[in-house]
């Protein structure tokens, strides 16, 4: 490798946040009306999905600034009145930020961890449904930093 091609290597930014585990915290999975509700029907399930975040900090004696993330996915389907199933995911991260003032740690927990956390979550999701005996749910990407803005928005407008 040339002198360039180590420059370059080295220019290259290194993320401030660490994670140091991922890990299923919880998970439940609902099929309230199996069998009967596992036979096809005509009509498309209606679907009701949410997702939350929350942000721990915890005290550590080798990190100054760790913290847990916690990314919620609920999700249920209803066809004709009934239940089909309801699933719940929370999958978390014990994560560190170096090199930064405790200010900017906000977006990073907010946007871009979930960001990095999402696909794993989302495939638990898919493998829980399809296990139920329906389609594997594949969720669409989510927009994390839209929600950010949206979110802490509102509550900067309401103080």
């Amino acid at each position: 490798m040339s002198n360039k091609e180590n420059e370059d290597v080295g220019a290259v930014p290194v993320s401030p946040v660490i994670i140091h585990k991922q890990y299923l915290k919880d998970m439940s999975f609902e099929n309230p009306n199996a069998p009967s509700i596992l036979k096809r029907g005509d009509q498309r399930p209606e679907m009701d999905m949410n997702i939350q975040l929350d942000v721990q900090k915890i005290e550590d004696d080798e990190y100054d600034h760790f913290y847990e993330v916690l990314l919620t996915l609920n999700a249920s389907a209803h066809r004709d009145g009934q239940t089909m199933f309801i699933a719940e995911i929370l999958y978390g991260a014990a994560v560190s930020i170096t090199g930064l003032e405790e200010k900017q740690h906000h977006p990073l927990l907010f946007i871009d961890t979930p960001q990095m956390l999402f696909p794993f979550a989302r495939q638990i999701l898919a493998n829980v449904t399809q296990a139920g005996s329906f389609m594997p749910l594949q969720l669409n990407p989510v927009d994390f930093r839209s929600m950010y803005i949206k979110r802490f928005a509102e509550k900067k407008a309401a103080s």
